[in-house]
């Protein structure tokens, strides 16, 4: 939920102007989803996220989904309407006929999958390639404009670490692009060490935006997800101010609920 609402807020952005750009997506996965498939189905996770966002929010949240939920209606019409997006797809719903769309996926089943759905669009590329490697290898890309989002299944200890590592080395690599960089969190302590080291290494502005959905008070648990943007739309903290607190209350679980947006970097 989180992921998805703050990515298509900077695809929104990044839409406002006529310049094309790029987006690259490091984990992407198979891009479409079946709720009512066998794994879906069995861990209903989807009813404590995006099935908890039927009923609307006030006119002026409302407002800052109206392009996710767009985005998700647009791949249903095609795909039908228990399918959920994953990343490149929403992506996709936001290029325009300039605009690229890179998709990096290291599974070869996945990357095969994603390949033929998006085999006749001449906008995208997938690329069947170690996320790591292929992100130092794509950036920067011939378009100054753009996004890198990076969100690994953190199966491996350290790639907390490693993602603010990649970050940091990323952003100096690419000083005008916009990168998203996703975490689960489950010890918190961890994930508040990998910021401040990134925190303390950052030359160009960028938020942590954290929300949770219950107490941190277990490390074997994900309670929160959170994301680092460096160099964020301006607009960006401002719309999270206003979209996070009614999330944060609707998402929550045993009555607990709590986000945060802070800035970080030279401007913090």
């Amino acid at each position: 939920m989180l992921k998805h609402l703050v990515l298509t807020r900077v695809l929104v952005h990044l839409t406002a102007k006529d310049k094309p750009f790029r987006a690259i997506d490091t984990h992407a996965g198979l891009g479409l989803y079946d709720l009512t498939a066998d794994e879906s189905d069995r861990t209903g996770e989807w009813h404590e996220g995006w099935g908890r966002l039927e009923v609307p929010f006030t006119d002026d949240v409302e407002a800052l989904l109206a392009p996710y939920r767009a985005a998700v209606a647009a791949v249903r019409e095609r795909h039908g309407d228990t399918i959920y997006p994953g990343s490149p797809a929403l992506i996709r719903e936001f290029l325009r006929s300039g605009d690229k769309g890179v998709f990096v996926e290291l599974h070869p089943d996945d990357a095969a999958s994603l390949a033929d759905l998006y085999r006749s669009d001449s906008r995208t590329k997938v690329l069947h390639l170690d996320a790591w490697t292929a992100l130092g290898a794509m950036i920067p890309p011939p378009e100054r404009r753009g996004l890198v989002l990076i969100d690994p299944p953190y199966e491996e200890r350290g790639e907390i670490d490693r993602l603010g590592d990649s970050l940091l080395k990323a952003s100096r690599k690419w000083p005008t692009g916009v990168f998203l960089g996703w975490y689960p969190i489950k010890d918190l302590d961890a994930v508040d060490r990998t910021i401040a080291a990134l925190d303390a290494g950052l030359d160009r502005p960028a938020l942590r935006i954290d929300l949770m959905i219950d107490r941190p008070d277990d490390a074997t648990r994900l309670t929160g997800t959170g994301l680092v943007v460096i160099n964020p739309p301006w607009r960006l903290a401002e719309e999270m101010d206003l979209v996070l607190p009614p999330l944060a209350e609707r998402l929550a679980r045993r009555a607990y609920g709590a986000f945060r947006c802070d800035r970080l970097g030279p401007e913090a």
